[in-house]
């Protein structure tokens, strides 16, 4: 029974809202595959606007990884601005999929990709549009399973009530295997329904499923414990690791958006995982261990997604792509192979112990030169040490220096504030080394016309990392502490005009606080925010700290706990953690004894080059840290139309 497109109803309001390219789909490298051919249909939707959804290198690479397969389809969902939304609840207009507009409840699979915890009232918007009931105990068989993945689902338990399922880690080979147990069992004939499907997927220790799990709490608030509440479920669930990139080149034909989009670029990603062992990093923590794109799989890659987007530049993606063994070789035959087609080439955000001024060359070389990204995270030496970021002031002025000696006229540097152990003192350095860095610039380049950009975060405890432990800065503390520094830099007749300071205020970081360590009773206080009108958090001109407070108040009162319970408190050793039963491959004791690292100000290696610290994550997760160098070089790719080039063969280890 083929299902109807909903975009006859669509079309007739798109005139009354704003951006309505967004909502028709159609774009280049995009797929729709006729729907009775298939027989597993994924919707995959990334929680917020089209703008910053499509972009998604997650989405795109499963998009592509699902629609490759025989009997197959996957298509994308965003959300709706508030202005669609109105209409498509006024006209009986269902939440729909911008590739065959296509109503999302007749797909299989909701998948969600969560990279911010601040897009679960957009998904409860998605729920209630799509006509698929928002909490899972009141889903039959002719609901989607509403799967939930991404870095914020490595803690789904403030979810676990709108959820059916979650996927921790890398989501390609999970995607085939769900797909696979899916489609048996429809093709049995859906016997045990629902349950029964949830059941076979949880079974296999990589999909957890929270309606089989038990929480009991203590009488003062805190978890006893988390138990399977059927036999055949496992006690914890592994992340997912794909162990070599080379054999997954995605995305091979990246889409091209119709609309502005906030980055446009193609994309690849160079490696996947990082060891720098910031504590701060949730990222980092569970992405390990290092598994690095061999050299020939990069330059095959951005040849092909050059030919099939037709993009100017080129993002070489990772957590720290600085990083990668031969990032010098991989810019330089990128930056030689591309001279001509003037293909520019940037990473995202370079660390400053591994940027150096020919890479920052090569970088430039094609495309222009912009400003240039560093992240000290903290203004002090010691708060540098507490969080494991081992940059010295004296690197990052060498590497300034050079760069200002170069013809940069621009760094921005990023902090955060509201860090562990953290003082007045600590934060007000950042304009001690604002001022170092504009002086050094003028004096090497010999010009006044230079900036710096100053631009601090707050700190928000994540999970599975060091910090899972730390007391959060409330966001009273976080707005005066910042107030002091935005006043010694203006206060700064000789430099202060050239430093540009951006900050955001303490308020949104608590609520993601609130929402990246709480357990199942936060479940309550999304929907009441959503209830009341919430949409849209991570943009501030959407985002209601009142609200958030004041149903906050109301939703926890009957569990005796309260904002500051989740947020403000530091933990113990002893406590039950919401996600303890969520296995990121990370030793807890291992992630224990580098907190009290922290506290004590010690610094810990990278252990890409250095001995093993027993994280954990290789023996129990059967892997291993990947690197290069491979020896070989871009080459084959370089010399242009001499014939095609020679297959990549060889992977690292």
């Amino acid at each position: 029974m083929p299902v109807e497109s909903v975009f006859p109803q669509l079309e007739a309001l798109l005139p009354h809202v704003q951006k309505p390219i967004q909502y028709v789909g159609g774009e280049l490298n995009s797929t729709v595959k006729p729907w009775d051919e298939c027989d597993v249909r994924w919707a995959l939707m990334y929680p917020d606007a089209y703008e910053v959804g499509l972009p998604n290198q997650g989405v795109m690479i499963l998009y592509e990884v699902l629609n490759e397969q025989e009997g197959v389809l996957a298509e994308r969902t965003y959300s709706v601005w508030p202005d669609l939304e109105a209409l498509m609840r006024e006209h009986g207009v269902p939440q729909f999929t911008v590739d065959g507009h296509r109503p999302v409840k007749a797909f299989d699979v909701l998948g969600l990709s969560f990279s911010t915890e601040l897009g679960y009232t957009n998904m409860l918007t998605a729920l209630d549009l799509a006509g698929i009931p928002l909490e899972s105990r009141d889903r039959t068989e002719d609901d989607p399973i509403v799967l939930a993945g991404g870095h914020a689902a490595f803690n789904p338990e403030p979810i676990a009530d709108f959820i059916d399922a979650a996927v921790i880690g890398d989501g390609e080979q999970a995607v085939l295997d769900m797909t696979r147990i899916i489609r048996e069992w429809k093709a049995e004939g859906r016997p045990g329904g629902r349950e029964e499907v949830l059941f076979r997927l949880a079974r296999t220790g990589g999909v957890y499923v929270p309606a089989f799990y038990d929480v009991e709490y203590l009488p003062d608030g805190r978890i006893a414990r988390v138990v399977p509440n059927r036999s055949g479920v496992p006690w914890r669930v592994s992340k997912h690791t794909v162990m070599d990139l080379d054999e997954w080149p995605y995305p091979k034909q990246p889409l091209v958006p119709l609309a502005e989009t906030v980055h446009e670029r193609m994309s690849v990603e160079i490696f996947r995982g990082c060891t720098r062992g910031c504590r701060f990093c949730q990222a980092g923590m569970i992405t390990r261990p290092v598994r690095e794109r061999s050299i020939t799989g990069i330059g095959e890659m951005v040849d092909k997604g050059l030919k099939a987007t037709g993009f100017e530049e080129v993002g070489l993606l990772s957590l720290s792509s600085a990083d990668h063994s031969e990032i010098g070789d991989v810019a330089k035959g990128l930056a030689d192979r591309y001279e001509d087609d003037k293909i520019g080439l940037s990473l995202p955000s370079t660390r400053v112990d591994a940027f150096n001024i020919d890479l920052a060359n090569e970088l430039t070389r094609n495309g222009r030169r912009s400003g240039l990204t560093f992240a000290p995270e903290g203004g002090s030496e010691r708060i540098r040490k507490v969080i494991n970021k081992m940059v010295s002031e004296e690197d990052l002025i060498r590497t300034v220096a050079t760069a200002y000696g170069n013809g940069w006229r621009q760094v921005k540097l990023y902090f955060m504030c509201g860090l562990p152990t953290e003082t007045d003192e600590d934060v007000l350095q950042i304009a001690d080394m604002a001022t170092r860095v504009i002086q050094k610039g003028r004096e090497v380049s010999g010009s006044n016309d230079i900036r710096c950009t100053v631009s601090i975060g707050g700190f928000v405890p994540k999970p599975h990392t060091p910090f899972q432990w730390a007391p959060q800065l409330s966001a009273e503390e976080t707005d005066a502490r910042l107030a002091k520094l935005r006043d010694k830099i203006r206060g700064d007749k000789k430099y202060g005009r050239s430093i540009g300071f951006r900050y955001h205020d303490g308020k949104p970081g608590i609520v993601e606080g609130l929402l990246s360590r709480g357990d199942r009773r936060i479940g309550a206080v999304i929907r009441a925010v959503y209830d009341d009108g919430g949409r849209f958090d991570g943009w501030r001109e959407h985002f209601s700290y009142d609200r958030w407070m004041a149903c906050a108040d109301k939703a926890l009162a009957p569990f005796g706990v309260d904002v500051d319970w989740y947020t403000t408190r530091e933990r113990t050793y002893e406590e039950v953690l919401p996600w303890d039963h969520l296995d990121s491959g990370l030793d807890k004791d291992w992630l224990w004894e580098d907190w009290q690292d922290a506290l004590d100000e010690t610094e810990v290696e990278d252990c890409r080059w250095t001995p093993c610290f027993d994280c954990g994550v290789c023996p129990q997760m059967d892997t291993h840290i990947q690197i290069g160098p491979t020896g070989k070089k871009l080459l084959p790719l370089t010399v242009k139309n001499a014939g095609p080039a020679p297959a990549a063969s060889g992977h690292t280890h």
